[in-house]
């Protein structure tokens, strides 16, 4: 399954990333919510753990539910990861976090892609299970880069996130309890590698870089801080409230809250 070879992939970029970092790095607050670099790693290792609890052993999987259900109450998610990989940070997080992601990976890679998976919200098919993966790696990572203040260079494998922000047009507006305005925009999105990926038969016209796409849907960016070229009443509320990953509704970040140092 070629989606998990590139959630490997993607890992290893954030790895090479990390690995000249000092424990003291690790503790630099990122631009998303104030979380330090530890705190997104975690999150990135506990939310691995679990979904490859969820393909392999779906009753420690629930019995992982149990643990974060009884841990954020009252607190927060990032203090439940603290406490569930007890205390890990620094180097030592990030060389557990890769290895859970090189183990997992032939895991997803051989497993049935239609197959079904337990997850926080609805069950999931396989290969949606591991783009998800990429999908949260990748648009966390973002803040790293940007504290860092590294320009990312991004590879043709965030394909699968654009296929996510298409997917999740619709949803987008229904998570909202609002009707999708019109069909969805078309898009004409210019891949890392200079292909361009066209989506959409929509009269509203969404143009420019696919990572910038990625950026948005994934609300690492405002449409504001974007050279993105949207046009139409649909494509500019489709850009204002995007959102490809699960949960309850959420606002990008405002205008210039996210950058690169």
């Amino acid at each position: 399954m070629q989606q998990a070879l590139d959630f490997r992939d993607e890992s290893e970029a954030i790895n090479a990333l990390l690995l000249p970092l000092s424990d003291a790095d690790f503790a630099r607050q990122t631009l998303f919510k104030g979380w330090t670099i530890d705190e997104v790693l975690r999150h990135l290792h506990v939310w691995n753990i679990a979904a490859d609890l969820a393909l392999s052993d779906a009753a420690a999987f629930h019995a992982f539910l149990g643990q974060m259900a009884a841990g954020i109450k009252g607190g927060r998610l990032p203090d439940f990861e603290q406490v569930y990989l007890e205390g890990l940070s620094g180097t030592g997080l990030r060389a557990a976090w890769i290895g859970q992601a090189r183990a997992m990976t032939p895991r997803f890679a051989a497993a049935d892609p239609r197959a079904r998976v337990q997850w926080v919200g609805p069950e999931m098919s396989v290969i949606s299970s591991i783009t998800a993966r990429l999908m949260e790696s990748w648009a966390h990572a973002q803040a790293i880069y940007d504290v860092l203040g590294v320009e990312r260079i991004d590879s043709d494998r965030i394909g699968n996130i654009v296929r996510l922000g298409v997917n999740t047009y619709g949803w987008t507006f229904r998570n909202r309890k609002e009707d999708p305005p019109g069909p969805m925009p078309r898009l004409r999105l210019t891949a890392p590698s200079g292909a361009i990926w066209d989506y959409g038969e929509g009269d509203d016209l969404i143009e420019g870089s696919a990572s910038e796409f990625c950026q948005v849907v994934t609300q690492c960016r405002n449409i504001g801080d974007t050279s993105l070229s949207v046009q139409g009443a649909v494509a500019t509320r489709w850009m204002a409230i995007a959102q490809c990953f699960a949960g309850p509704p959420q606002d990008p970040p405002p205008p210039g809250a996210r950058h690169r140092a």
